[in-house]
């Protein structure tokens, strides 16, 4: 049998090693097809996202597992406070998001000085006296991170903060344009949601009293009807109104009986849960919806806002006093009620209290009245 010769073997094993490193090519090459799909996918699914919970949890619990990551977590700037309160006011419960983070100004997160130019991301080895800011929680074992700037139009809004068990995974030397590309994206999506955001409970706010307005009362006051009849518990509402508001006006104007509001908003709120809702419905009316309270909680509630503001004199701009007192309904959502419709309930629950503000003005004003 002819064996080959040492050539011909030099040729068949150079031939193996081709097909070797060509499958490896082939191999890489539908890798990296692979992920690009899956992150245009991503991408389209963040660009879809109508607000900042579904934006920021697609971010959370997709990206893991298209870049395969350990850990990710993300760092608003938050002069303020602004994005935080809204987003809490517009109901965003941040122990569900424990990887989002807020920092009051841009330079909390450790890009260091520019020069003017932007920053760049910063890959290296996992540190927790550099990085423990980033990853407040770190999964045990997290050896690698990059930490990628969110940027909008040169202005530094966040960082999105990616790191890896795998020590190799991000290192000085690696390239960025991809991650970079990826923050671009998430960065446009995050400026155009909490702007959205912003609109929305800019829609749903009084602009003199900056507390809730009838719109999202109406709103909540449906939502959580359903929420009541889903996990069994009471809601007790309140109709509030300023007593003899017209002789406020005609005595310290109306610039007075501006901050007349203002502050009957602000002592109505002090009684108040975060859980509970206050708005103002219109004119000197203000209503508010108590979570979880039966009618006598509410009405306890109800008194002390009274006596909030009845018992101590509102301070006006130029030293003026001026005593305000308020009357006030109440009325809870009964068991029969739950057994009707959500829309119908509401205004019946919104009528109970009406007539029962009624009665507390017909009675003598600067009280409370229970409806029932």
């Amino acid at each position: 049998m002819h064996q080959p010769d040492a050539t011909s073997r030099d040729l068949i094993a150079e031939n193996e090693a081709l097909r070797a490193r060509m499958t490896y090519v082939l191999e890489q090459a539908q890798r990296n097809h692979d992920i690009m799909c899956r992150h245009q996918a991503f991408d389209l699914e963040i660009v879809g996202a109508s607000s900042f919970p579904e934006l920021v949890g697609t971010i959370f619990r997709r990206l893991p597992i298209i870049s395969e990551l350990d850990s990710v977590t993300l760092s608003l700037v938050d002069t303020d406070a602004d994005i935080y309160t809204v987003m809490h006011k517009l109901g965003v419960d941040f122990e569900l998001l424990p990887d989002l983070l807020f920092c009051e100004h841009a330079v909390e997160l450790g890009f260091g000085a520019t020069d003017g130019a932007p920053p760049r991301p910063r890959l290296g080895a996992y540190e927790r006296v550099l990085h423990g800011a980033h990853f407040p929680q770190p999964p045990a074992g997290l050896a690698s991170v990059a930490l990628v700037p969110l940027l909008r139009n040169k202005r530094l809004i966040g960082s999105l903060n990616l790191g890896s068990f795998d020590p190799q995974r991000f290192t000085a030397t690696h390239g960025t344009e991809f991650i970079e590309h990826m923050a671009s994206i998430i960065a446009i999506c995050l400026e155009n949601v909490i702007s959205n955001e912003m609109l929305k409970y800019i829609g749903l706010t009084d602009p003199l009293t900056g507390i809730y307005n009838r719109r999202y009362i109406d709103r909540r006051l449906v939502e959580e009807i359903a929420r009541a009849r889903r996990q069994g518990y009471r809601i007790s509402f309140m109709f509030i109104d300023v007593d003899h508001f017209k002789a406020v006006n005609d005595t310290v104007g109306h610039q007075g009986g501006d901050d007349v509001l203002r502050e009957v908003a602000s002592r109505i709120k002090m009684e108040l849960r975060l859980s509970d809702a206050l708005a103002r419905f219109g004119g000197e009316e203000f209503v508010v919806l108590l979570i979880d309270a039966d009618l006598d909680a509410a009405a306890m509630v109800a008194d002390r806002i009274r006596a909030g503001i009845a018992d101590r004199p509102i301070d006006l701009a130029g030293g003026q006093y001026l005593n305000v007192s308020v009357s006030i309904g109440v009325s809870v959502l009964d068991d029969y009620a739950r057994d009707h419709a959500i829309e119908g309930v509401a205004q019946q629950l919104v009528a109970q209290a009406d007539a029962a503000l009624y009665q507390a003005k017909e009675a003598g004003r600067n009280r409370v009245v229970t409806a029932g």
